[in-house]
């Protein structure tokens, strides 16, 4: 998304250090490990697998397939498994809507070994010359699936500004997730400008999410898009910035929930800390893209311990003055923590005790308890 920023070269971030170039400094994962051991762990091996529908990855050529995408293209249908060994696998990767309940899992349970990582922006030039690649063509992971589950992998997107101050479409999503009933457990989503993308496949599709011990860093617009999404025990951090400087550096939340959808964004016990200085981030801004001028945006943060990184004098801040937030569908109730402070309640909104009751994961998941398979 746009930020009202004119964005300049970052020197570091919370996994890179940019003084040693981005594709040499990834600190994602460790070294893969040796030939002859067991990269797969208690999840079996190709000669012994989980079941008939399960395909195992490994960089070093121990498994089915040495990449991401090219496990997803062997499969066909409905009820596949990925079993990803430790590694970078710089790639990106695709899996469309036909290739229904799939299940991808980080062979060793710590999602910083098994890292899916490329390094495209919005503004980044296609190699065939047909323009840039736009925000969602950005993103190192794409899921247009329903039914998909990931545990214990990260999702990432290196590109930085300082190694590009000649692109000024500085949006670098590490994944984007479209598909209903899309679960993501112990995962971690790194990046800078809209990292996480949770988004459904059209305006009329209010595609459910779930989001349970999760990870997300960036700086602007990092949580984002149209989704009924829940984020729970999940910890969100706020990136330091030296190409700015005054504040905002950013905004951690950009909902752009669809009229018609009730629900949005749930915040629930989570965390927000942060790298910058005090209150040098907004908790959240309104998003009312250009394909969906009637979207009334819906966060609720509830019960979660907000660092001294966010403004707690005025969390809030509008994306255009054609939509403020005071207009959408923002709340709070129950955080703690110096940055949710209540210093101007005009600012921040509160649920009572009795709205609260209805604001559960529960509301926004209907059937679909995906908490029951978290590990």
């Amino acid at each position: 998304m746009s930020s009202p920023h004119v964005q300049l070269p970052l020197s570091r971030r919370g996994f890179l250090l940019a003084s040693t170039g981005a594709a040499a400094a990834l600190a994602l994962a460790p070294t893969p490990a040796l030939a002859g051991s067991r990269p797969f762990g208690r999840f079996g091996s190709p000669a012994r697998r989980l079941t008939p529908n399960t395909l195992y990855v490994d960089t070093q050529g121990r498994g089915d397939h040495t990449t991401v995408q090219a496990a997803v293209n062997a499969t066909t249908g409905s009820g596949w498994t990925l079993v990803i060994a430790p590694g970078t696998y710089r790639e990106t990767v695709s899996l469309d809507a036909t290739r229904t309940e799939a299940t991808w899992i980080g062979a060793s349970e710590d999602p910083r070994d098994v890292v899916i990582v490329y390094d495209n922006a919005a503004g980044t030039p296609k190699p065939d010359g047909s323009g840039t690649y736009g925000t969602t063509g950005s993103a190192t992971t794409t899921l247009r699936a329903d039914g998909f589950t990931a545990r214990w992998i990260t999702f990432a997107n290196d590109w930085l500004r300082a190694d590009h101050p000649d692109i000024s479409g500085t949006q670098a999503v590490a994944l984007k997730v479209m598909g209903d009933r899309s679960a993501f457990h112990h995962c971690r989503f790194l990046g800078h400008q809209d990292t996480l993308y949770a988004d459904s496949l059209a305006l009329t599709v209010f595609a459910r999410q779930y989001f349970s011990h999760c990870y997300a860093e960036g700086d602007v617009d990092f949580v984002f898009g149209r989704a009924t999404a829940v984020y729970e025990h999940c910890h969100f951090r706020t990136l330091d910035r030296t190409d700015l400087a005054a504040a905002p550096y950013g905004f951690v939340f950009a909902p752009s929930t669809a009229d018609a959808n009730p629900l949005g964004y749930l915040v629930s016990r989570g965390r927000i800390s942060s790298e910058a200085p005090d209150a040098a981030y907004k908790l959240a801004r309104p998003w009312v893209p250009s394909s969906d001028t009637t979207a009334r945006p819906s966060l609720v943060v509830r019960n979660t311990w907000m660092g001294a990184g966010i403004d707690a004098v005025a969390p809030y801040t509008n994306m255009s003055n054609s939509y403020p937030w005071q207009n959408q569908r923002f709340a709070e109730y129950r955080n703690f923590g110096p940055g949710a402070e209540i210093t101007v309640p005009e600012n921040r909104p509160q649920l009572t005790d009795e709205q609260a009751e209805s604001v559960t994961r529960e509301a926004y998941r209907g059937d679909w308890q995906p908490w029951k398979e978290a590990c």
